[in-house]
Parts: C-alpha cells; structure tokens; sequence
C-alpha cells in the first residue's frame, strides 16, 4: 500500500483511545482498530476454525507511518478479539514497515508472506507463525527476492497473492510497467523462500481511456487478488463456466484510484483476461480488497474503506480507517461477480422496524417510514416503472439540512439496466469533507431492484441486485430519519425491513494488545 502524505502531528498515546472512542463518527459494528491510523486488510483467512484479519496499522497515530500488522480474530466474522501485533519493522529489509501480504498454510505451518519496505522500496519477506498464530518469527533469509525483474522499469513492486498448485508455490507481485500499465509478476518456488522469476502475468495499457474513467486501469496495480470464482482450485480444469478472477486495485503515482476485476482464464503461466469490470462503485472507498476461500467454501472478500476527511480531521479525531463488513462473492449469470455482506451479520440486528408495503408516486410526499437511527441495517424489495426514480434517505436531521441519499433510476425505455447513485451533495455541512457523487449501472430486470443498505455512522455500504457502492459520510447535526420517497414515474415498495445493529465492541481496547 502506498503511503499517503500526511502533517507528523502526534496525539499523546494516552489520549488516542480517549479520542477514538470519543468519535461520533467512528463505526461501532464495523472493524476498526483500536485507535491512530487502519489501511489495507491483510492475511484474511479461516484457520483451524477461527478467522483471522491482520491489517495495516499505526498505533503511534492516525496516519501512515511506520507500519505494522494488526491482527484480531473471530468466531463469526461479527465481533472480534484484539491480539498482539503480529510484525513490526526490525533492523533489515523491513525497517520502514511491514506493508501489505498474505497468510498461506504451509505444510500446517502459518506462514506470512508480506512486503518490507526499506529505503524507499518493498521487497517480499517471509515470516512463521506459533500454532495459534500470535508469535512470529521473520525468515534470516529475508528479503525472499532480492530485487524486482532485472531489465524491467517498474512504477512500484509490493503486495502479493500466494497459493498452492501442484507441488509448487506460485506468487504474484503487483507492479507497474512504466509507458505501459500495471502488472502482476508470477514467480514460483518450492519453499517460500526461493523463488523462480515467470514473466508477467498480464499487462495492462494505461494509454487507453481517460484517466479521470472510473474503470482507468491505471499506472501500477496495488493488491492483485487471483482466485477461482466456481469450481475448482487455480491451474486446475474448470468444472463449470465459472470465470478465474484478477482482482487489483488501480494506483497512479501515488494515489489510490479504485478497485477492478478482470474475468478470463488462468492457465500455464498467463492469465487471458475477457471483461473488464468496477468492483465496487465507490471507488477509493473500498480499496486494496483481499479474499480467502473459508472452510464451508465461500468465497469472503474484505475491502479497505478509506477516510473523505481532512489529514488534520484524522489526526484530530485519533484514528483513521475501516475494514468493510466482510462480504460474500458469488457469480452471476453474465458471469460478473455479486456481492452481499456475510449473513451472519445479522446477529447484530435488533428492533426489527417493518413499512407497509405501497404505490410510491413522483413529486409526492415522501414516506414516513418511522425508522431512524445512524446503525442500522435496511432491506427494500421494489419494482420501479419505465422513467422511475427512487430515493432512499438515511441520516437525516430533523430539518432536512443534511442528508445521505441513495437514488435508484430506471431508464424510460425500459432497457434491463438501470443506475445505482449515492448523491452526498448534503451529507455534511463540513465543506472540507468528500462529497463527490458515486454511481453505476444495476442489472434491473423488470424494474426489480433487491436493495441492501448499511449504515454505521460514518460508514456505508450499499447492495443494489449484488453491486455494492461503498463510501464514508460525516453528518454535523446528529441526523438520523430515514426517508423514502418516488421523485419521477411511479415504483411499487413490496416489502421494507429495518433494524438497528448493536455494536461489536462492549470493552475498551488497548492500543498494543497483549498476548494471553
């Protein structure tokens, strides 16, 4: 991940968990860390049937700094257990940080596979795991490879996706080809520790489109994520039509674009790429997303949501970062991915609000729903007519000065695609905050739309038919209504479900946990 500019100010530690918890805007159901400064997810995985997040984290302030690895663990991918930090730069190729990898298991062995950053530049490292994975000891032999490709100008070479296949190791380093695009070099090894040089994986083209185009592949490829979407492992023959899936997130000198997939075929030592697609429509809000296969076979992704406030609001508030809800992927039929939030997140609902279902019509009054709160958990059922348009409100104050909206639109004509906004033009009255509206397109035959909205606090995440939008607001004035209301053509609310959601965290949290 790469590191963000930021003013050095400095919080007193003993006031930093003070201040996060202190937040109004800080998620209460989401994962954050205990205080200072959350990036990338890190090391997402199910092992011996606890689920494990490390993360990019800075206990020293909100901002990235000198960075170590989080970790926390879950029964249930809802509430979590803080445990020590499981690396933290040494003397070595790590020394300015430990930044973003993965957790494979090696011969039942934990084992880390990470990016140490020296000197201005990230080499892959390896690290080995107690059984229950709370101590770790760095590889002597680190960095595992030395330098990037010789003969290649990169933009950048960190992150990394490791996995089994056949008797060998394979790795991908995501990279950047300057004059051409990002990349992803394929190694392999038989060890973790030696690792043979294959060539690139795929080759983007930065040149094409516009690099303000929300689906711009952009100069270096952060993150890069390679699985199976159906049936089958990596490398192996497909067992369906399922497509193998290339996740990464585009970076451009420095700054941090958005998350993209390409569907196609890996095999042998390529992968030939067939679409390209937007993971999340909110962009930069949901970035360097990591996956894991868990041990019922899902496929559970976690995503990075980035601050839309000011580095001083940060530093200011004591902390900065939050990890998505972990979210199921699954395929459609065309063959792009869904998604929607684990559903065991629903053991946090409570106070189960129902609307009545009705005929929505434009430019009439809006809904009184009767539900309100800045935790809660949505769920509408609707089918909007040709040249229809829904919006949903959520923290809205009393006098309507501010308000999150969430638009559904279907085009007059009736084509099975309509579009998915969230307009945040009144979100806050803080004018220093990221308002910049977010959309895209939504599968919508006959006009049915199955809506997912999640709130807490700060933090959104919407689902409209599987695509997600994903984004931060900062509301001033406390707001909490939610409205509902048809602004043109008419829609029918066939069922509207509403909760509030506890939250994860009844204790305080220690910046640097202790080991038990």
């Amino acid at each position: 991940m790469t590191e963000l500019t930021h003013p050095l100010a400095t919080v007193p530690r003993d006031e930093l968990l003070t201040r996060a918890e202190a937040d109004p805007l800080r998620p209460r159901f989401h994962f954050v860390s205990p205080a200072g400064w959350l990036n990338d997810p890190n090391g997402v995985s199910q092992w011996n049937g606890t689920y494990h997040l490390f993360y990019q984290y800075n206990p020293e302030g909100a901002f990235h700094h000198r960075i170590q690895w989080g970790h926390a663990t879950s029964p249930d991918l809802v509430t979590w257990t803080d445990l020590p930090v499981a690396l933290e730069p040494s003397a070595g190729p790590d020394a300015d940080g430990c930044w973003s990898g993965v957790l494979v298991n090696d011969g039942g062995t934990p084992t880390l596979v990470y990016s140490g950053r020296f000197e201005g530049k990230e080499l892959p490292c390896v690290a080995v795991g107690s059984p229950d994975l709370q101590n770790w000891t760095k590889d002597p032999g680190n960095p595992v490879i030395a330098a990037p490709p010789a003969g290649v100008e990169i933009s950048a070479y960190r992150d990394h996706c490791v996995w089994r296949e056949g008797t060998k190791w394979r790795q991908l380093v995501g990279s950047g080809i300057r004059h051409r695009g990002g990349t992803a070099f394929l190694y392999e090894s038989s060890d973790l520790r030696s690792w043979d040089y294959i060539g690139p994986l795929c080759i983007g083209d930065a040149s094409q489109g516009d690099p303000a185009d929300t689906d711009w592949t952009g100069t270096m490829w952060e993150c890069v994520d390679l699985f199976r979407a159906g049936q089958g492992s990596l490398g192996s023959v497909p067992t369906d039509n399922a497509p193998d899936v290339l996740v990464f997130s585009a970076w451009d000198d420095g700054e941090t674009r958005h998350p993209l997939y390409w569907t196609g075929r890996y095999a042998g030592d390529a992968f030939e790429p067939e679409a390209l697609h937007r993971l999340d429509y909110g962009g930069r809000f949901f970035y360097a997303p990591q996956s894991f296969e868990d041990e019922s076979g899902r496929r559970v992704m976690f995503g990075w949501m980035q601050e839309g406030r000011s580095d001083a609001a940060m530093v200011e508030a004591g902390w900065s970062g939050v990890m998505s809800l972990p979210r199921v992927t699954t395929v459609a039929n065309d063959g792009t991915l869904e998604f929607a939030p684990v559903p065991e997140i629903e053991k946090l609902r409570r106070n189960h609000v129902t609307v009545p279902g009705q005929v929505l019509v434009g430019a009439g009054r809006s809904l009184e729903t009767g539900v309100s709160g800045n935790q809660v958990d949505l769920e509408l059922d609707l089918q909007l007519a040709p040249g229809a348009e829904v919006r949903l409100g959520v923290l809205a104050s009393p006098d309507g000065v501010e308000e999150t909206l969430i638009v559904l639109s279907r085009a007059a004509h009736g084509t099975p695609v309509g579009t998915l906004r969230l307009d945040r033009t009144r979100s806050s009255l803080d004018p220093a905050v990221d308002v910049e509206d977010k959309s895209g397109p939504v599968p919508m035959m006959d006009g049915r739309v199955r809506l997912r909205v999640v709130v807490d606090r700060s933090a959104v995440e919407i689902f409209a038919n599987g695509k997600p939008l994903t984004a931060r607001v900062y509301p001033t004035l406390g707001g909490e209504r939610v409205t509902l209301a048809a602004t043109e053509g008419s829609a029918r609310l066939l069922t509207f479900d509403a909760w509030t959601m506890a939250g994860i965290f009844e204790s305080t949290r220690s910046l640097l946990p202790q080991g038990k």
